[in-house]
């Protein structure tokens, strides 16, 4: 499929995806969890706010491309810095305008995400039968363990908190809870979600240990979320999972720490036909009978049917009935699909993290 390419000077091969959202085009592309994967927006106004050096979930992109349908807007926004195709560009982050998206979204929805090779070059670009097959041999996200290449390499504390307009980031004072994070692919303002309720934030690798984590005397700890396959990455970090759980911390998973969680607990994944991404998937709590509408991006998900008895699948997709959330019934260690945090997305799950830090200042 041609178009007109732009920003950086590369060929790409990942999974082609659709993401459904209306705003947050830099928070989507600056998102670990799509690590693997180009992305294809379904609407049309991409590069309208430009960017800047706030609206960003990690501080290097490694999303390996997107698909627009038209050119790239000019941006009209008081916070742009630097508009999309510049910040592309410095990036190394090749896109392709002038396709037909609804085609491209309803050919994934049909037959699921695809093997994909995206090749913007000024120059000129190979043959399209050498990209094609550049694409066949691309191996796929199925046993793919990614959250290795994206986390972090070392321990760090963490304070920035939630943006306003009229003082940007806030800071953490730090008189909270003690809350560990295991990055697997952690998006920023799940941290600044945290911080903005004054805990104190420690962040350590997706390999550290159970015995670093709880070396560290956290009150709580969260999985975060990631990209890949959760039973490639689980290879090595399902063990540490189950040795926190032994140790009674009160227990919050977000996406990829969602599924690997479920692992932990004797549930399997599965790849998703054309997965769950964009800001408007209306999930139901199953306990309160509530709908709320979330951000979502991922690929895999919790398989029905293979949950201990004392685990509970707590929330529901209302598009296709995917667990979205599930809890221990009688210990406070639960995970979610989706992405309370949201950027791009609604706040309708923010209650979320209040509940996880209530049930860890009732701990001993």
């Amino acid at each position: 499929m041609a178009g007109r390419g732009f920003g950086g000077t590369a060929v790409v091969t990942g999974e082609l995806v659709f993401n459904t959202a209306m705003t947050g085009y830099q928070e989507i592309l600056t998102d670990p969890s799509y690590a693997g994967q180009i992305v294809t927006f379904t609407f049309p106004h991409i590069g309208n706010v430009g960017t800047n050096d706030e609206d960003r979930e990690a501080l290097t992109p490694v999303v390996k491309g997107l698909v627009t349908r038209a050119k790239v807007t000019r941006p009209s926004s008081w916070r742009d810095r630097l508009d999309l195709v510049g910040w592309l560009e410095r990036h190394g982050i090749p896109g392709i305008a002038g396709v037909d998206t609804r085609r491209v979204t309803a050919r994934l929805r049909d037959r699921g995400a695809l093997r994909a090779c995206l090749a913007h070059d000024p120059a000129g670009i190979a043959e399209p039968e050498a990209l094609v097959e550049r694409a066949r041999g691309w191996p796929g996200l199925v046993g793919m363990d990614l959250a290795s290449e994206v986390s972090a390499r070392q321990r760090y504390g963490w304070q920035e908190a939630a943006w306003s307009p009229e003082g940007g980031y806030g800071v953490s004072d730090g008189s909270g809870p003690h809350v560990v994070v295991v990055d697997y692919g952690i998006k920023h303002n799940i941290l600044r979600s945290l911080a903005a309720r004054n805990c104190r934030v420690t962040v350590v690798p997706g390999t550290a240990s159970a015995e670093a984590v709880l070396a560290l005397e956290p009150d709580g700890v969260v999985l975060g979320n990631g990209p890949g396959d959760p039973a490639a990455t689980g290879v090595h970090a399902v063990p540490e999972i189950r040795r926190l759980l032994d140790a009674g911390k009160p227990l919050f998973g977000i996406c990829l720490g969602h599924q690997m969680l479920g692992l932990a607990l004797g549930a399997r994944t599965e790849k998703m036909s054309f997965g769950h991404h964009g800001a408007n998937h209306p999930v139901q709590d199953l306990g309160t009978g509530k709908v709320e509408i979330t951000s979502q991006n991922h690929g895999f998900a919790i398989a029905d049917g293979d949950l201990p008895d004392n685990v509970e699948v707590t929330h529901r997709s209302l598009f296709d009935a995917t667990i979205q959330g599930i809890r221990i019934k009688d210990r406070p260690v639960y995970a979610v699909q989706y992405h309370p945090e949201a950027s791009p997305g609604p706040q309708d799950s923010q209650y979320l993290f209040d509940r996880f830090l209530d049930d860890v200042r009732r701990q001993p």
